[in-house]
């Protein structure tokens, strides 16, 4: 049986857009599309946080 290791992002609290890797895991993480996890960043900016609220359909807290 093959082990598959995901590599984890370099900071976790920001998404790495330029970051082919972190793309396909803040994806999997968060359970949308690329164009979807695109679409958060540009509205809510790199953090995280920010973007699993707004993935989430909850209220956007400011930080």
């Amino acid at each position: 049986m093959a082990y598959v290791f995901e590599t984890l992002p370099a900071q976790r609290s920001r998404i790495d857009m330029s970051n082919p890797s972190e793309v396909i895991y803040w994806s999997k993480i968060f359970g949308c599309s690329e164009q979807q996890l695109r679409q958060a960043v540009a509205k809510v900016g790199e953090s995280s946080a920010m973007v699993e609220q707004l993935l989430d359909g909850q209220d956007i807290l400011s930080l």
